[in-house]
């Protein structure tokens, strides 16, 4: 890349610092449209979304940098077949809001985990979920959309790293932990524009470039020199099915058995019982605008392969010697990593076509995908740190300070996020989103296996799933850590891994441990004494209706709606809580109140037992019109016919 197209002019600059400005200002006004000092209204935002800024969070906490650098890197090097992830997420998309959302609505929960607490009792299946979650936060999300963040900037502006990762942490942390939710879904239907608007404007220069009839005649030539001056090599080719989604089941990169079941389980898993997109719905003022987001994310999931796929292809019609690169030494002189390039092609591509100004834009729209994921994950991760772990710690815990130990825990993270950059760096070989779909099918399906089983079943028990869950962990976490020591080859080289690990594909992989933590899960519930009705109410498909009084299955644990009151104050100590309530508080305890929505009257240790009552069911309401039902069916169908067309054509 020559040095004048790294520059950025004043008017790149200008729209960088505009837009920046602008994101703080929404996600500051949001922060204050929501009861920030209640768990309902940080960690829910109130329960006060409607459908389409839950779908816009839901898609643009989906695609972060790392889709845009993974899809188009992996556009780039084996084709299309990577769409089929996108395409996919539409019909699960649906399962969301048709088949999980009635029952967690139903339960009035604030987490995965504390659903599976309310569904099975104890609290070992609870706290494993929580650590888990939080563990796959850095493995598969923060990781992945800091290294991506990194390499766009390193890329295009050559800035230094870290100033340039602080900075964006430091905008992003301070809306979020000042905001919670709302903060997070307001911005994220901001950024989802500006998103959309960038990637849509690349898209059109890239067609400009090359047409959908010429990107099939001329992909299958981006060859590297290196590749043309040697005859006796073929590394470097393009794939020859590089424009089919179904490939072959034993042979290829992307077999399409595993593209069409083993994608669904990590699907499922990811849309259905992660904590980062279910909290969005959640959100949803009622079931059927929690219905209505899925199906606006649904439509949203067309875009990627349009936006990001086929221009990654073009990028590496236009760059072969670098994003193509097929030997070490050429890869280490194009990116500085031996493995391949291919995850510079989306970065290349916006330097080289973009306009002044416009390339401004895309740099911002990089950094709103990388702000929007990090604000998803933040806020998620706090909810269930505070929700299911600090809670469990600390079970006396006030209301103020699990407000601020919410947001402390978001600045945990953001260290976290920083000390993961030299990691990052160190491991930039090979393709991003074949990396995060690995550790997603080592970890994902006993996950997926044992809420689908606590929906569909109330013969499921507590020690069918943990057993499920510990057993798929193993088996699991062996097979990650052998994907870790017996690194994929690279072309040309004997391949000597183990066969578990050069012969079973990843997502033949997660399909065969989804069945082993489903067949351990069943048989061992029905090995051991079934949960009794009266504890299940609301929690199952066949159950959300009800409306039995439900019995919590762990007493001892403390509830929002059954907060236990504080003991009463003796005449003396009563007497000087009424002088400290008098004083006027301190410049630093009016800015952490502000900052934490704390220190107000109206938090929930101010609402009357029936107030709490009248929340809990407002929460738990999963009722709709007619009119509504006929109409989201409607959609729903309508968005099944749209995928259906799409895996037909690219098929």
């Amino acid at each position: 890349m020559e040095g004048p197209a790294l520059q950025l002019n004043v008017v790149d600059i200008v729209v960088i610092v505009v837009y920046f400005l602008f994101v703080l200002l929404v996600g500051l006004w949001a922060s204050f449209q929501s009861s920030r000092g209640t768990l309902k209204g940080y960690f829910l935002a109130g329960k006060s979304i409607i459908w389409w800024p839950i779908g816009a969070s839901l898609f643009a906490s989906n695609i972060g940098s790392g889709h845009f650098i993974g899809l188009a890197g992996t556009g780039a090097a084996s084709g299309l077949a990577v769409g089929a992830f996108e395409f996919n997420a539409m019909f699960i998309l649906l399962l969301l809001g048709w088949i999980f959302l009635p029952v967690y609505m139903s339960a009035g929960v604030f987490t995965m985990p504390e659903y599976l607490r309310k569904r099975f009792g104890g609290q070992r299946v609870r706290v494993y979920l929580a650590c888990l979650a939080l563990l796959l936060s850095v493995l598969t999300k923060i990781s992945v959309d800091m290294y991506a963040g990194a390499l766009f900037i390193q890329e295009s502006l050559q800035w230094n790293l870290y100033v340039a990762i602080v900075s964006l942490l430091a905008i992003t942390g301070l809306y979020t932990v000042a905001g919670g939710l709302s903060a997070v879904i307001y911005t994220d239907a901001l950024q989802t524009l500006v998103m959309v608007v960038g990637a849509f404007i690349l898209m059109i220069l890239s067609f400009q470039q090359y047409s959908w009839d010429e990107i099939q005649v001329h992909y299958p030539q981006a060859i590297p020199n290196t590749t043309l001056m040697n005859p006796n090599t073929t590394c470097g080719f393009p794939r020859e099915d590089a424009f089919h989604i179904f490939r072959d089941p034993l042979t290829s990169d992307l077999p399409w058995p595993g593209m069409v079941f083993g994608i669904t389980i990590s699907s499922i898993w990811y849309w259905c019982t992660d904590q980062v997109i279910v909290q969005r719905a959640l959100a949803a003022k009622s079931i059927s605008h929690a219905k209505g987001g899925t199906v606006f994310a649904g439509f949203l999931k067309t875009l990627p392969m349009f936006l990001i796929v086929l221009p990654g292809m073009v990028s590496r019609i236009m760059f072969p010697d670098e994003v193509a690169c097929a030997t070490k030494e050429s890869c280490l002189a194009a990116c500085g990593s031996e493995s391949g390039c291919s995850n510079t092609a989306f970065p290349k591509l916006v330097l080289k076509i973009m306009p002044a100004g416009l390339r401004g834009l895309m740099l911002a729209v990089m950094m709103s995908a990388l702000m929007s994921s990090l604000t998803s994950i933040f806020n998620s991760s706090s909810t269930i740190f505070t929700i299911d772990i600090w809670r469990r710690i600390r079970p006396q815990a006030s209301e103020t300070e699990l407000m601020i130990c919410g947001r402390v825990f978001i600045l945990v993270m953001c260290g976290i996020s920083i000390l993961w950059i030299p990691i990052i760096q160190a491991a930039q070989g090979g393709r991003l989103f074949d990396y995060i779909q690995s550790i997603t099918s080592y970890l994902s399906p006993p996950i997926c296996a044992v809420f689908i089983l606590a929906v569909a079943s109330s013969r499921i028990n507590e020690k069918g799933a943990f057993s499920g869950l510990m057993v798929g962990l193993v088996v699991g976490m062996v097979r990650m850590i052998l994907d870790f020591v017996y690194p994929a080859p690279g072309c040309g080289e004997v391949d000597t891994r183990p066969g578990i690990v050069s012969q079973v594909h990843y997502l033949y992989f997660g399909i065969l441990l989804f069945v082993i933590s489903m067949v351990v899960t069943i048989v061992v519930s029905l090995l051991t004494k079934p949960i009794p009705e009266k504890y299940l109410v609301r929690l199952t498909w066949h159950t959300r209706h009800s409306e039995l009084k439900r019995e919590d299955l762990a007493i001892s644990d403390i509830k929002l709606e059954n907060r236990e009151e504080k003991a009463p104050m003796r005449g003396d100590e009563e007497e000087e809580g009424f002088k400290k309530e008098a004083e006027e508080p301190s410049v630093g305890r009016r800015v952490v109140d502000w900052l934490c929505g704390t220190g107000k009257k109206g938090g929930d240790e101010d609402i009357t037992e029936e107030q709490q009552k009248e929340i809990m069911k407002q929460m738990t309401d999963i009722k709709e019109t007619r009119k509504e039902t006929v109409i989201l069916n409607i959609f729903a169908v309508l968005l099944m016919c749209v995928s259906v067309f799409f895996w037909a054509f690219f098929g």
